[in-house]
This record gives C-alpha cells, sequence and structure tokens, in this order.
C-alpha cells in the first residue's frame, strides 16, 4: 500500500475548477484501489474525510481566501518556511510516500519541502506563470505529471524541457453503467441540449448563446462560480451577460452549476452536450457527458480531439458558435449516426475510469 498526499490549498468538494475536481478523482481512485490518499488545503470550509481520503487543512498560509494569484505568492513568499515545517509534519504524521503539488503555486510546487521519505512530484495541470513554474522545477521533483499531450506541446513551445514528463490523464469519480438503448434513443429524440461550465470568458458560453440559431428543443446551461477569477466581478459581470441573452431566446434556461456526485446524471439526460471552450488542457466535462454515453460537440480545441474522437463531432474553432449548432443539428436529424457516436463515447471514456488512472498513476509516482 502506498500513501499519497495531494496538495492544492484551494481544495474542497464541488469547486466547479478542474484542478480541485481532478485531485477528487485521483485520491478516490487511490482508495477504491486500496491505498491511502491524503489532500492537504488551506481552506477552512473542506471536511476532514472525503471519499475515504484524510483531508488535512494547513493554517500557516495567512491571508484571506479564495484570492487571486499575485495574492498567493505573496502570502506564500512570506510564510515559506512556516508552511514547509507544517508540510513535514503533515507527511510525517500521515507517512506519506508521495507528495503531488497540485499546480506550482496553488499547490506549492514552488516551495516543496525536502524529506527523504517523501518523494516529490510535480504537477502541471496548466502552464502556470514562469515565476512559479521556474521556482518549482528547480527543486528537481522526482517526476513531473501533466494531463495530455497538450500540456506538453504547451512547455515546449515556453521553452522548458518536457522530455521526462509523464502524462496522467484525469479521471472519473465513479465507473457509471451504460445507458439501455431504449433511453438513449429517447434522449435523443427528446433530451434538451445541456452545457456545463465555469463562469470564465475562455469557456466561450457567451460566445455560444449569441447566435439565434437554436434548436427546436430545450437548451440548458449550468453555470458555476469558482472561488477564483481574473478580474473582481468577471464572474459576475458574465452571468449577467448570458442571462441577458439566455432572456432573448424562448427555450434558453440559465441555472447554478452543479454538485460534483450530481454531474454525471445530468450530463447523461441530456440528448447532446455542447462543450464551447476556446481551450482545454483536458476536458473534464467532454469525459464525463461521454462516460454516460452522451455525444459531445466541441471546437477542435486543445485536449478535446484526442480526447473525443469519434465520441462526438468536432468543429474547426474559426466556425464559431454557429459551428457547434449546425453540427448539433446535424447530429441530432441523424439517427443512425447518433447511436454510433453514443456507443464510440461511451467505449472511449473506459480508458480513463478510476481503476486504470490510478494504476498509471502510481507507476509514474512510484
Amino acid at each position: 500500500m502506498s500513501t499519497v498526499a495531494f496538495v492544492l490549498v484551494s481544495w474542497r468538494p464541488d469547486v466547479p475548477a478542474g484542478m480541485e475536481r481532478a485531485v477528487a478523482a485521483h485520491a478516490a481512485a487511490l482508495t477504491k484501489a486500496g491505498h491511502k490518499a491524503v489532500i492537504v488545503t488551506a481552506d477552512p470550509a473542506a471536511p476532514r474525510t472525503y471519499r475515504a481520503a484524510t483531508v488535512t487543512t494547513i493554517t500557516a498560509l495567512c491571508g484571506t481566501f479564495p484570492c487571486d494569484d499575485t495574492t498567493l505568492r505573496t502570502a506564500i513568499h512570506h510564510g515559506t518556511d512556516a508552511l514547509r515545517r507544517e508540510l513535514v509534519t503533515v507527511f510525517a504524521r500521515e507517512r506519506v510516500d508521495v507528495a503531488v503539488y497540485v499546480d506550482a503555486l496553488w499547490g506549492l510546487g514552488s516551495i516543496m519541502p525536502h524529506r527523504p521519505q517523501t518523494r516529490n512530484v510535480l504537477a502541471a495541470h496548466v502552464m502556470g506563470h514562469d515565476t512559479d513554474l521556474r521556482a518549482a522545477l528547480a527543486l528537481e521533483p522526482a517526476a513531473v505529471i501533466v494531463p495530455s499531450a497538450t500540456v506538453l506541446a504547451q512547455a515546449t513551445e515556453r521553452g522548458y524541457d518536457s522530455s521526462t514528463w509523464k502524462i496522467v490523464p484525469n479521471t472519473l469519480l465513479t465507473e457509471p453503467e451504460p445507458q439501455p438503448q431504449r433511453v438513449r434513443d429517447h434522449l435523443h429524440q427528446h433530451g434538451p441540449i445541456r452545457v456545463l461550465a465555469r463562469l470564465g470568458p475562455e469557456k466561450g458560453v457567451a460566445a455560444l448563446l449569441a447566435p439565434r440559431n437554436r434548436l427546436d428543443r430545450p437548451i440548458e446551461v449550468a453555470l458555476a462560480k469558482a472561488p477564483f477569477e481574473a478580474t473582481a466581478g468577471s464572474q459576475d459581470e458574465l452571468l449577467r451577460k448570458c442571462q441577458a441573452l439566455a432572456a432573448d431566446t424562448p427555450g434558453v434556461a440559465i441555472q447554478p452549476g452543479l454538485n460534483w456526485d450530481d454531474v454525471l446524471a445530468w450530463l447523461g439526460g441530456a440528448s447532446l452536450v455542447i462543450v464551447p471552450s476556446h481551450a482545454e488542457t483536458f476536458g473534464l466535462v467532454a469525459l464525463e457527458a461521454m462516460a454516460a454515453g452522451t455525444p459531445v460537440v466541441a471546437h477542435d480545441v486543445g485536449n478535446l480531439p484526442a480526447l473525443i474522437g469519434d465520441g462526438g463531432i468536432l468543429v474547426p474553432h474559426h466556425h464559431g458558435a454557429t459551428g457547434l449548432w449546425r453540427a448539433s443539428r446535424e447530429l441530432l436529424s441523424d439517427a443512425v449516426t447518433y447511436r454510433r457516436t453514443s456507443r464510440a463515447a461511451y467505449y472511449r471514456s473506459r480508458d480513463y475510469w478510476p481503476a486504470l488512472v490510478a494504476n498509471q498513476l502510481l507507476k509514474v509516482v512510484s
């Protein structure tokens, strides 16, 4: 049995953010496989356990959170020594074999302490600021992991030597059962089109809602606020814009974001899911939709082409939102293609099931 700790100071359940959601699934997968997982966070609202994983809240990080990157970087700089001591104490108490620093900044990778009994691993879910990433790499982690080849390519473009970095993809929180064909056929004919996204401009939701070429069925958009934003008030401003666009179009409804445990069923109840993102280093929403047998329509950006493949329709990014709606309409009008795409989506998702990804992670970090 191995003990793996994931360090992410912003972690708590149901945060609509990729890193938090990835940590939850990796930890759950490890515990289900018989290992011990520890999640280290600075969020006082986090529970003490999560799906059999131990959750530890550190207190040496001073400041008010959530916050922006600059504020967090300053707090880490002023509290480096105390943070390192607290992390070493946690690792010793929990007998941690591997510490995964989930991001150079938010995962404290830029100050990872040295402890002979613990193997340090840096996770780069996104290519962060050079200030943090260079500091983390200078500490010579035993391994660097990324969720996709997209991040490897971005690292190379930024001038980093990523030749030894390893891909460990994100995974599902649960292993879904395939839907009965009669259920999927009914959804094909009558199910709503659904969109699930965080309130960030890069998610492309406002652009998706702007065109008037809707389909003759309900369109449901779940938008979630994250505990971070590019500028103060930007999420509220984007939400108001999306609500105004939806109000101008009959059949379009905006609703709040979902708890993690509710996502799979909600996406599985759609005829198709549109992922209008302008950039994706992995694509968790697409994966969860596919796991439920729901075809995905998305732009051909980032990791989405490699992830979705024949489990959906990929639209050239320069075709914009109009291209997404057109592809959706064409898929829903072709029963044979729809059924084939739905089946392919489910089977492609199996490559990312928890047991498989837990083994991949352990091979890389051990």
